[in-house]
């Protein structure tokens, strides 16, 4: 019974300690532990033929018109730095003299006569010859020193466009009245494109 009296004597106290409210007591802090955040976003310019990858022509002799059988479309994409300028891009082939040709015959279609009219990006295109390799303002990557080509997209770079695409359509056409002469054959080439950040 003691022990009993004991026990409810304590058990008294102890609620009536937990009923009185503590002293406040002051804030106690750590020192400062870090974590240091590194994040980098690196620059990217690509390019990509989305549809039109092959254009067939059926040519007739002597006549400036003669159409692609499709329009190419091509996408350009890019994350710039903030020291960028423009986004140019360009249709190229390394041999100007020979875009397309017939193989171990010899004949060829010069660039001159095949024509990439652009829409979209800001540049007009035209013939591929229109500028040569080593030029002022070419591309370096338009080698070598055969090479010619043609602007097909400019695209001016400001803080609204950094990170941004342009989509420019390509419209074909070979104009054979500068090759009267040229003889039935099938002739094949590839058209390079590719882009460029300056400065």
């Amino acid at each position: 019974m003691r022990n009993l009296q004991k026990w409810l004597i304590m058990a008294a106290a102890a609620m009536a300690m937990a009923s009185i409210p503590h002293a406040a007591m002051a804030q106690l802090s750590s020192n400062v532990g870090t974590v240091v955040l590194n994040a980098t976003l690196t620059e990217s310019l690509t390019v990509s033929v989305t549809a039109g990858n092959t254009v067939n022509f059926a040519l007739t002799p002597n006549t400036a018109a003669n159409a692609g059988s499709t329009t190419s479309t091509i996408q350009t994409a890019w994350i710039l730095s903030s020291g960028r300028t423009a986004v140019s891009v360009w249709a190229w082939v390394p041999n100007g003299a020979a875009a397309l040709n017939d193989g171990a015959a010899g004949d060829v279609i010069p660039a001159s006569a095949v024509t990439a009219a652009a829409a979209g990006s800001g540049a007009a295109g035209g013939a591929l010859n229109n500028v040569t390799s080593g030029g002022a303002g070419v591309p370096a990557f338009i080698t070598p020193a055969a090479a010619t080509g043609v602007k097909i997209g400019q695209v001016a770079i400001g803080a609204g466009n950094r990170v941004a695409n342009t989509t420019t359509t390509l419209t074909w056409n070979i104009n054979t009245t500068g090759i009267p002469q040229l003889p039935a054959a099938a002739y094949t080439g590839t058209v390079n494109i590719q882009a460029q950040a300056t400065p």
